[in-house]
């Protein structure tokens, strides 16, 4: 296990890679904060984004109880299918707020979590870690990879199905609030919570991914299916393309008649408040909302 965030992250990006193609159980905490230039320690999501795509597993928590729930979960998940975790906590907001969390007892989690026992040793079997794999192997390394992390989709909800009955609490790869509305919400982390406050005042609902790699295309698509204005909140950009979290909601509903808007907030660590998701609703119910919109810029 280990933590890192920011700056951090991508100094050691070359390990990423490594550890997914190794197949190593390895559990990340990762407390999502800006990447430089120019210097930033605040939140957003950026190291993680830009992580996303290195064969790690990726999940995302709304508040200190989540990050609890989550890293059990990780554990038990990455030790199943033997690949690597990243569990994300949004930083300075979660990462340095103090709030109550519910702790399990140490021996019901060990109980839960079982004993490691890896296939090989690394000092007392005879094998070969990290070998060259020129191209006449490298493409069906990658392919266990890729197949593999599908299964995972499916691991995933066993392991929650496990979780439930340790903690009595409800997982999924997403969850889902007030979804009867025409309005949805999408959005991961913190930030849910500002958004599950307006929904208790207004006519609309959330979508809180939890799982973002790999990402439920299928559920997703489902959960949505009667939204008829969907507004993604995005906490990094990808430069050049659509915002990370926008795309993968786009490719879930490629063919959706619903009306798709993308919202990039909060970075460097920048405050947002239940009236600006408000705004962002006065302007969609006065069809002014814009389909990229950056909420609080100057």
């Amino acid at each position: 296990m280990t933590a890192t965030s920011s700056q951090g992250l991508a100094l050691m990006w070359e390990m990423l890679g490594i550890t997914a193609g190794l197949r190593l159980p390895i559990i990340m905490n990762v407390v999502n904060r800006a990447l430089s230039a120019p210097i930033n320690i605040h939140c957003d999501h950026s190291d993680s984004m830009g992580a996303r795509d290195q064969g790690w597993i990726q999940i995302y928590s709304e508040n200190a109880q989540e990050v609890y729930y989550n890293t059990i979960l990780a554990v038990k998940l990455a030790e199943k299918i033997n690949l690597p975790v990243m569990v994300m906590q949004d930083g300075f907001i979660t990462s340095h707020c103090v709030e109550g969390v519910n702790i399990l007892d140490d021996n019901k989690v060990k109980n839960f979590l079982g004993e490691y026992k890896p296939k090989y040793s690394l000092l007392k079997d005879n094998v070969t870690f990290g070998s060259l794999a020129l191209p006449d192997y490298f493409f069906e390394i990658k392919k266990q990879q890729i197949e593999v992390m599908e299964k995972a989709k499916k691991e995933y909800l066993n392991v929650c199905k496990d979780m439930q009955k340790l903690t009595k609490e409800k997982f999924n790869y997403f969850e889902e609030y007030k979804l009867n509305n025409k309005i949805i919400f999408v959005v991961m982390n913190s930030t849910a919570g500002i958004v599950k406050e307006v929904a208790n005042e207004e006519k609309v609902g959330l979508l809180k991914i939890k799982l973002f790699r790999p990402f439920p295309y299928d559920e997703v698509r489902s959960a949505l299916k009667n939204a008829k204005e969907i507004v993604v909140l995005d906490r990094s950009v990808n430069y050049g393309a659509d915002a990370p979290l926008f795309s993968e909601i786009k490719n879930a509903l490629h063919n959706t008649k619903a009306n798709l808007y993308s919202c990039v907030f909060g970075l460097g660590g920048r405050e947002i408040y239940e009236t600006d998701i408000k705004d962002i609703l006065k302007k969609l119910n006065n069809k002014k909302l814009k389909e990229i919109e950056y909420i609080g810029v100057r």
